[in-house]
């Protein structure tokens, strides 16, 4: 990712706050009415890293972001974030968090200007500081010609980011962002990300939610929930690689495709055949695309078959959370059919 334009000036967080580990939750679970919530949630979460919980509406991962800032109490359970229950944060340790809910928590007679002093005067930061925090924000989060106007008068993308502001006001050094670019164009969801991004590179730790699955590229590691549930953790490319059983490499000939060369391509295949993408493509699943595709080169290349490339293949995350949800869930009519389009 780009380092923002403007960014924030980094303020490390103190050495006893520096820890290995940020979040842990083991068999976490909040149960409504016996049926809806979340259930048996393990999660780890490093000091300085992006934690996405991916999913659709209604999967868990607000309840999820609840339990870890202790607004819920579990059912069952532990959670632990600092090495304390969140239910029985102290004081200080409350104040080592920020949090952005979903809703908007602005206040429609002050401006955003006005919002994000309010935001920092809660937290007892002196006048003189306050001010210069919120300028700081104001210009990391581009809203210079936007800060003096009510929230009535501002477009949704400058309420979610004065949103952030706010949350940031006080330098947390772990941020619990829930949805913070829904219902973002994308220009704008990835400049945000940019700035999480670049939070996360100056040793902040973030858990963000989000609906859009495409985003779990920005995640360091990724949770992807449905119904409740933790289907796995992984890295992005660890997701990919579960998903599809391996690495999938396109290979495109010049000549239609003839038996010999599908022949040597199953050989190379992990799991399924090669799939046929046209006559003159096909796309096999490999364990490592920096061995096999040298190896399709050369074989063409021995058998006077003219090969016109050979390239790995990323798959978009709304295929993978589909597979992943199939996969784990054991059941192909569990796939979730309101995931949203990354444009």
């Amino acid at each position: 990712m780009d380092t923002p334009q403007s960014p924030i000036r980094a303020q490390e967080p103190q050495p006893r706050a520096i820890q290995q580990r940020a979040i842990r939750a083991q068999e976490l679970t909040k149960s409504f009415n016996g049926s809806a919530g979340v259930f048996d949630i393990d999660l780890e979460v490093e000091s300085g890293t992006i934690l996405g919980l991916i999913g659709p509406s209604g999967s868990g991962k607000t309840t999820t972001v609840r339990l870890l800032t202790g607004l819920l109490n579990p059912s069952s359970g532990t959670a632990e974030v600092f090495g304390e229950r969140p239910v029985n944060f102290k004081r200080e340790t409350r104040a080592r968090l920020g949090y952005m809910p979903q809703d908007s928590v602005l206040y429609p007679a002050l401006t955003l200007r006005q919002n994000l002093d309010f935001a920092g005067s809660l937290f007892g930061m002196r006048r003189k500081a306050r001010e210069e925090r919120i300028n700081e924000l104001i210009d990391f989060l581009e809203l210079e010609g936007a800060a003096e106007r009510l929230p009535t008068a501002s477009s949704g993308g400058e309420k979610r980011r004065i949103a952030l502001a706010s949350t940031l006001i006080h330098n947390p050094e772990l941020v619990f962002l829930d949805e913070p670019t829904a219902g973002l164009d994308p220009v704008l969801r990835r400049k945000l990300w940019d700035r999480f991004d670049y939070l996360a590179k100056s040793g902040r730790t973030l858990v963000v939610t989000t609906q859009y699955v495409g985003e779990a590229a920005y995640c360091d590691s990724v949770a992807v929930l449905a119904n409740g549930r933790v289907l796995t953790v992984d890295t992005p490319q660890g997701l990919r690689r579960r998903a599809f059983g391996g690495q999938p490499v396109d290979v495109t000939f010049v000549a239609p495709i003839a038996p010999p060369a599908l022949e040597f391509l199953k050989k190379l295949t992990l799991g399924e055949a090669p799939k046929l993408i046209d006559d003159h493509s096909v796309r096999v699943v490999v364990d490592d695309p920096g061995t096999a595709i040298p190896q399709i080169l050369e074989w063409g290349s021995g058998n006077g078959v003219e090969i016109e490339r050979a390239e790995t293949f990323t798959p978009p995350f709304d295929d993978i959370f589909v597979e992943l949800v199939e996969q784990l869930s054991g059941n192909h009519e569990a796939a979730p059919d309101d995931l949203q389009e990354v444009v």
